[in-house]
């Protein structure tokens, strides 16, 4: 009889606990989490080959994924400070992008949102795309995690997401201290890289520096927002970022990014 492994937790944090059991993981599921199953399983269906795969739910209710190897959270901070891996993480979320773009959601799943359904122009975003999120082997991305947070939204929602945590949209001791920038990062450069690497081009609407700029303060402006209504319908850890003065840091940053446009643009 083969035994089951001993369980290593991955995260414990007061709003949820990730755990490996062998080559899975093992994560609480949400309201929303069918929509996240069906949306992975169209991408194993296309062959996207970042997005782990789902495996079902278990005796405890928790969702089953297959196990992504290879470094993830503040490790991927470092990664995209080079241009090299500033231009793999743009490439990376075109790919999960071009690969999402036929898929059609049955109308009645709803998303973290509370939207069902997809608008003109739109596609399932991922809705958390930052560099924590997805798993490096050495320079290279080899895949992406925590689907929570998709939802519908035209592209340039996740490109502008993006991009706040690439350029960075932070000061310069923030990028020294916790983001791993050796110095003061040239920002416009850096938004110029990821958009090339990206494709971006008329057709997406965001086809000029100063576009950009402005869609990422729309964004950080609306997950503000996102936050305080999620932490309203008493959601983790939205609730608790809440408590702790979260969303007025998230207000602040969006402040700050408006004050220090012309760093950017």
């Amino acid at each position: 009889m083969t035994e089951t492994p001993e369980p290593e937790v991955l995260q414990d944090a007061p709003h949820r606990t990730v755990v490996r059991v062998g080559d899975t993981v093992r994560r609480p599921t949400h309201p929303w989490s069918p929509s996240v199953h069906a949306l992975l399983r169209h991408l194993e269906r296309v062959e996207f080959p970042y997005a782990p795969r789902v495996l079902g739910v278990d005796e405890e209710g928790r969702e089953v994924l297959t196990h992504l190897p290879g470094d993830s959270g503040a490790d991927g901070w470092a990664r995209i400070v080079p241009d090299d891996g500033l231009r793999a993480f743009a490439r990376l979320l075109r790919a999960y992008h071009d690969a999402v773009a036929a898929f059609r959601p049955p109308p009645e799943l709803a998303w973290c949102t509370g939207r069902a359904g997809l608008r003109e122009g739109e596609v399932i975003c991922h809705g958390d795309f930052g560099p924590w999120n997805v798993v490096w082997d050495g320079a290279d991305p080899v895949g992406l995690l925590d689907w929570d947070y998709a939802r519908p939204a035209a592209p340039a929602h996740d490109v502008a997401y993006a991009l706040e945590y690439a350029a960075p949209f932070r000061d310069d001791e923030e990028c020294l201290r916790w983001l791993r920038h050796p110095a003061p990062p040239d920002r416009r450069h850096r938004v110029e890289v990821f958009a090339d690497a990206y494709g971006l081009d008329s057709t997406d609407g965001l086809d000029s520096t100063g576009g950009l700029v402005d869609a990422v303060i729309d964004v950080q402006e609306q997950t503000a927002t996102l936050v305080a209504d999620l932490a309203e319908r008493g959601q983790e850890p939205q609730r608790g970022w809440v408590a702790d003065g979260r969303l007025t840091e998230l207000r602040r940053r969006a402040a700050w990014s408006r004050a220090h446009r012309h760093l950017f643009a």
